[in-house]
C-alpha cells in the first residue's frame, strides 16, 4: 500500500532479482515520481521487477469496500506463477465458497470478481539511472525526542534495534500520552470534504467520528488573521458567545480512516449535505488547515456549557484521538465523548479486549492531554478482575482525599496558615465531591501553601495531585462484563462506591475472535454458537437496577445522540455506582452496508425494537418519582426481521439452516418484545403511591 512507502522499510527481505507488487492509486510516471529515492535506488541496484495495481479502486467497483486482500492475492499468484494460474484461481474460488459461502451468494460473487480482476496489474519500468539517486534527507521536525527516537522506530517495525538504555527512566512501563497524533498514516482512500455553505453547525459529524478526525474550531479575529485560510473557507460562528468569530469544521485527512459515518449523519441544509467523501489525494492540502487549528487555535469550550447539548460537547477537545480501532468502530465514539466531558480529571481502569488494544498498544497512545497538560490516566487489567481493578483505584483516591480532608481541617486551626488558605480549606471541605470547586481550590491553594511552608501546608503539597475530585471510569466489553468478570462487576456495583462503568456491548467477544457471550442474542451466529445461539441475551442492566442504588442506562449513540449525552452526564453526577451499557456495532456483526453505516445501524436497531433506550436513576426515587425512564419510542416491529437480515451474523442462519432460521428469527423478535413490554411496565409504575392493601 502506497501509504507504507514512507512508514516502513518495504524492501527488507526483497532479494536480488526479486519481484515487488504495490497497491497504489498512482500510475506510470506519477508512481515513479512519488516513490522515495531510497526505494527506487534499491530497485535499480537489485534488478527488481516492479508491478502495481489499484486494488482499492477495484474493490470499490466490485462492492467490497476497502477489502483488497483477495484482489492482491490473485495478483500475487498471477505474477509469481508459483503454481499454474488456472489452478490458483480454481483453488482460490474453492476456498472462497468455504470461507464465505455461509454469508450468502452475493458475498461469494464479489470475491469471485476480486479473483478475476487480480490480473489488472501493470509493470513499472525500472530506470537504471535510479542507482545514482541520493536518499532524501529526513524531513526536519520539532517533534519530541521521545517520538523520534522511540516511537517512530517501533512504528517502523525497527523496535528490536533499540537499546535497553533508550528506555532509562521508563522502567515501570509508564508511556508518554498522545503519541498516536504523530503517526499521520494517511491510509484512507476517501476522506470527507467540508462544504461550508451547507453547514448548520450541529457538530453531529464530530460527535460520531470514531477517530476524532473531524472537529469544529471557532476562531477569533487574531486567529483568523494568522490562519492559512480566509473568510471564504469559514462561516460566522452561531451563538452569542461567539459574536465576531468564525467557524470551520476541519478534517484531519491523514488520521481519518475514511469510514464515512460523518457524511451519513450530516443533516446538511435544505437536503444538501455539508460533507462529501473525496479521494485522499485531492484533500492533502486541507491538512495545513487542520495543523494550524490544532496548534494555534485556542479551545473555546470555556465559552459554552459542554455538557448541555450535543453541539456544545464537540467544542471540548477530545482527549482520546486517532486510535488504532477499526474504521467505523462503534465503540470509540463513546470513549472519546467521555474524554471530552471528563478527561481532564478522568481515571480509566480498562478490561482486556478491543478497548484495551486500541487504547494502549505500544507505541501508540490515543489518550492525550489538553492545553493545561491535563488528561486521562489509563491502565489495563484482565477480563476477570477489571471491575475490582477500578474499584481499587477509587478506594485509593478516597483514602488520599480523606488524608487531605484531615490536612484541610488542620489548616483551619493552624496559626501559620493565612486567612486565604483557611477560606480555601473550608471551601474544599464543603465541596470535596465537586470537581469544579475542588479543582479551583487546588489551583489557588497550592501556590499559597508553597509560600507558607508550614508543616500542614507541606502535607497538602505532598498530596496536591489528589486535591481535585477525580472521575473514575471502568471500561469493558460485553465479554468481560456479562461473562468472565461479571462476579467482580457485581461486587463493585454492590459496594455502593462512586464509580462509573461503561460496557461497550458488541454482543460478542470481538477481540478474541468473535466467540458467543451472554450478551449474544438468540439467533445470532458466533463461535460456539455456529448454528445460531439458542438462549436469550442476559439483561445486565435490569439485573444491576434491582439493587435500587445503582444508576443504569442503556444507550445507542446513533439512535439518540442527546440520550447518550444525558445518560453519561447523569451517571457521572450520581453519587454512587453507575453502569452505562452502550450498543456498539462491530465488524463481527457483518453489517452488509459496511461499518461506514455503524451509526445508522444503531438507529435501525432501536427503531425496530432490537435495542432499547432506557435509564434507571435512583435519585428520582428520592424525589418520589419513578426512577425508570423508557426513552425509546414504540418500535416498528415490522422492520425487525429486515434488520436481522442486514447483518451476516443473522443472515448466515438463513443460508446454512433455512429450516430453523424462521423459528430463530421469530424467537429473537419475541424476546425483544418481551423485554420491551417489561420496560414499559417498569416505566408505568406509580412511585410515591402506597399499594392497595392485600385482599384476603
Amino acid at each position: 500500500m502506497q501509504a507504507y512507502l514512507h512508514m516502513y522499510d518495504v524492501t527488507r527481505g526483497l532479494r536480488k532479482g526479486g519481484t515487488f507488487l504495490l497497491n497504489t492509486i498512482w500510475e506510470g510516471e506519477e508512481l515513479a515520481k512519488n516513490l522515495p529515492n531510497k526505494i527506487k535506488k534499491y530497485f535499480a541496484d537489485n534488478d527488481i521487477t516492479v508491478y502495481y495495481i489499484n486494488a482499492t479502486k477495484i474493490a470499490q467497483e466490485i462492492g467490497l469496500g476497502n477489502r483488497t486482500n483477495t484482489i492482491l492475492q490473485s495478483a500475487f499468484f498471477r505474477i509469481t506463477e508459483v503454481i499454474p494460474v488456472d489452478l490458483a484461481v480454481e483453488q482460490m474460488k474453492k476456498f472462497i465458497v468455504k470461507s464465505y459461502g455461509k454469508k450468502g451468494q452475493d458475498v461469494v460473487d464479489k470475491n469471485y470478481a476480486a479473483v478475476d480482476r487480480g490480473g489488472e496489474y501493470k509493470q513499472l519500468p525500472v530506470d537504471k539511472a535510479w542507482s545514482s539517486l541520493a536518499e532524501e534527507a529526513a524531513a526536519a521536525n520539532n517533534d519530541p525526542e521521545f517520538i523520534n527516537k522511540i516511537v517512530r522506530p517501533i512504528n517502523a517495525q525497527d523496535g528490536d534495534l533499540l537499546k535497553v538504555s533508550d528506555f532509562v527512566g521508563r522502567e515501570d512501563g509508564t508511556w508518554e500520552q498522545g503519541t498516536a497524533a504523530y503517526e499521520k498514516r494517511g491510509v484512507a482512500a476517501f476522506v470527507p470534504e467540508w462544504l461550508e455553505e451547507n453547514c448548520i453547525q450541529c457538530n453531529k459529524c464530530a460527535f460520531v467520528c470514531p477517530h476524532a478526525a473531524i472537529r469544529p474550531f471557532v476562531l477569533d479575529e487574531k486567529e483568523m488573521a494568522a490562519a492559512p485560510f480566509g473568510d471564504d473557507n469559514t462561516i460566522p460562528a452561531i451563538g452569542k458567545q461567539f459574536t465576531g468569530m468564525r467557524f470551520i469544521q476541519s478534517v484531519d485527512v491523514l488520521d481519518c480512516l475514511g469510514c464515512g459515518n460523518c457524511v451519513l449523519v450530516c443533516p446538511g441544509k435544505k437536503g444538501v449535505k455539508a460533507l462529501e467523501m473525496k479521494p485522499l489525494e485531492t484533500q492533502l492540502e486541507v491538512q495545513n488547515e487542520w495543523d494550524f487549528c490544532v496548534k494555534e487555535v485556542a479551545s473555546k469550550q470555556d465559552l459554552v456549557d459542554i455538557k448541555s447539548n450535543v453541539k456544545n460537547s464537540q467544542f471540548a477537545t477530545p482527549l482520546f484521538e486517532f486510535s488504532g480501532a477499526c474504521s467505523g468502530c462503534g465503540e470509540t465514539p463513546y470513549v472519546k465523548l467521555i474524554s471530552q466531558l471528563y478527561g481532564d480529571h478522568e481515571i480509566v481502569a480498562n478490561a482486556t479486549g478491543c478497548s484495551s488494544i486500541y487504547s494502549g498498544s505500544v507505541p501508540s497512545t490515543p489518550y492525550t492531554t489538553n492545553a493545561k497538560g491535563q488528561g486521562v490516566a489509563w491502565a489495563n487489567s484482565l477480563f476477570e478482575d477489571f471491575a475490582e481493578f477500578g474499584l481499587g483505584m477509587s478506594l485509593a483516591h478516597e483514602k488520599l482525599q480523606a488524608r487531605i480532608a484531615g490536612l484541610m481541617q488542620q489548616a483551619l486551626e493552624c496559626p501559620s496558615c493565612s486567612a486565604e488558605i483557611k477560606e480555601l480549606a473550608g471551601k474544599w471541605l464543603e465541596n470535596r465531591t465537586d470537581f469544579t470547586v475542588t479543582s479551583e481550590v487546588a489551583e489557588k491553594i497550592v501556590p499559597l501553601c508553597e509560600a507558607c511552608g508550614c508543616d500542614v501546608c507541606k502535607g497538602i503539597l505532598a498530596n496536591k495531585e489528589h486535591i481535585a475530585k477525580r472521575s473514575q471510569w471502568i471500561i469493558a466489553g460485553d465479554g468481560a462484563a456479562y461473562d468472565i468478570g461479571f462476579g467482580g462487576l457485581d461486587h463493585v456495583l454492590a459496594s455502593n462506591k462512586n464509580v462509573n462503568v461503561l460496557v461497550l456491548d458488541t454482543e460478542v467477544y470481538s477481540n478474541t475472535g468473535g466467540q458467543s457471550s451472554k450478551a449474544t442474542p438468540i439467533g445470532a451466529i458466533a463461535k460456539f454458537a455456529a448454528a445460531g445461539k439458542r438462549i436469550r441475551k442476559k439483561d445486565l442492566g435490569l439485573i444491576a437496577s434491582t439493587y435500587g442504588y445503582v444508576y443504569v442506562a442503556q444507550v445507542a449513540m446513533g439512535a439518540d445522540n442527546a440520550q447518550t449525552l444525558k445518560a453519561l452526564r447523569e451517571a457521572e453526577a450520581y453519587d454512587g455506582p453507575s453502569l452505562v451499557i452502550a450498543y456498539s456495532p462491530c465488524i463481527n456483526h457483518g453489517i452488509r452496508a459496511g461499518m461506514g453505516h455503524a451509526q445508522e445501524e444503531q438507529a435501525k436497531a432501536v427503531e425496530c425494537g432490537y435495542w432499547h433506550l432506557w435509564r434507571y436513576n435512583p435519585a428520582l426515587e428520592e424525589e418520589g418519582k419513578n426512577p425508570f425512564s423508557l426513552d425509546s419510542k414504540e418500535p416498528q416491529w415490522d422492520k425487525f426481521e429486515d434488520f436481522l437480515k442486514g447483518e451476516v451474523r443473522y443472515a448466515s442462519v438463513m443460508k446454512q439452516y433455512p429450516a430453523e432460521a424462521a423459528e430463530l428469527f421469530a424467537a429473537a423478535k419475541e424476546n425483544a418484545q418481551w423485554r420491551y413490554n417489561n420496560y414499559r411496565r417498569l416505566a408505568q409504575q406509580q412511585w410515591g403511591v402506597e399499594p392497595a392493601p392485600e385482599v384476603k
